[in-house]
């Protein structure tokens, strides 16, 4: 199909980007990598007054350590995540998430600041850096504000983010190079996750899981992170996995079949984050 009409700009600086925001409220959409937002505009599920592109913002473009943080720029695109020699050494899930998404055209435009803000319960990045306790860093006109990613996400393709702010930064943990996972279950390797679970170690010690396709937004796992504090088995704790989730019906498995894939998924993952 094709979409409706519609405004473009490009601007050149993200205050001027801002601006276009503030100017067109519920009518804008920005636009970055565009694997998201250009199919739901060409099935008119999406029908945008004006598309501004910040694709080529170099200023939101970054992935450098800020302390006890790695601070990412909304527009750093996936193949930047999985080459970079910070992440590897500070953050190590997440370019071991971004190489498992798409393909090499997809990881090459692919943003992580449109997959968070994006809200798709069957991404991979949310779950990553839900399960990293990461948080989401909102600018709009009336200055800036962090948002813990827990916090973040209200229903499918839905988020506190209000129509005037943009999202410029991610910024997670520095838990190094040992105790993560991913395992993610599909039916081709370019394929959504039919159900997917990401493992991180914490500085504390604590393990978060962050799970893909099991409810109405990113999830983490919070019965299974709930008994691996109390001293429980993996074993245990994985059973749990489930606990609290509304996994959807699809043409790739009921919520029963998910359920028990999530337990599956995550002894897994924990088992190898352990190792």
């Amino acid at each position: 199909m094709i979409p409706v009409g519609f405004d473009y700009e490009r601007p050149q600086t993200v205050d001027a980007a801002i601006a276009l925001l503030a100017e067109h409220g519920d009518g804008a959409t920005v636009l970055a990598g565009g694997h998201s937002l250009l199919p739901v505009m060409k099935l008119r599920l999406a029908a945008p007054e004006i598309v501004i592109d910040i694709g080529r913002l170099a200023e939101l473009n970054y992935i450098r350590v800020d302390g006890d943080e790695v601070a990412i720029g909304a527009a750093t695109r996936y193949r930047d995540l999985v080459i970079s020699d910070v992440l590897a050494a500070e953050c190590a899930l997440l370019p071991a998430v971004a190489r498992t998404v798409g393909d090499p055209q997809v990881r090459h435009r692919g943003t992580l600041g449109g997959a968070i803000a994006h809200a798709d319960p069957a991404g991979d990045l949310p779950a990553a850096v839900l399960a990293l306790d990461g948080t989401v860093v909102l600018r709009s006109p009336r200055g800036e504000r962090k948002v813990p990613i827990t916090e973040f996400y209200t229903g499918v393709f839905s988020s506190v983010k209000e129509p005037d702010e943009l999202v410029v930064e991610i910024r997670v943990p520095r838990t190094g190079a040992t105790g993560w996972a991913y395992e993610k279950f599909t039916r081709r390797s370019n394929d959504w996750a039919i159900v997917a679970v990401a493992v991180a170690t914490m500085p504390d010690g604590a393990r978060h899981l962050g799970l893909v396709n099991m409810g109405g937004t990113p999830l983490r796992a919070s019965a299974t992170e709930a008994a691996l504090a109390e001293g429980k088995s993996i074993e245990e704790a994985a059973a749990l996995a489930a606990e609290g989730t509304e996994p959807p019906t699809d043409s790739h498995g009921t919520p029963e079949y998910r359920n028990h894939l999530v337990t599956v998924l995550a002894k897994r993952a924990l088992k190898t984050a352990s190792a």
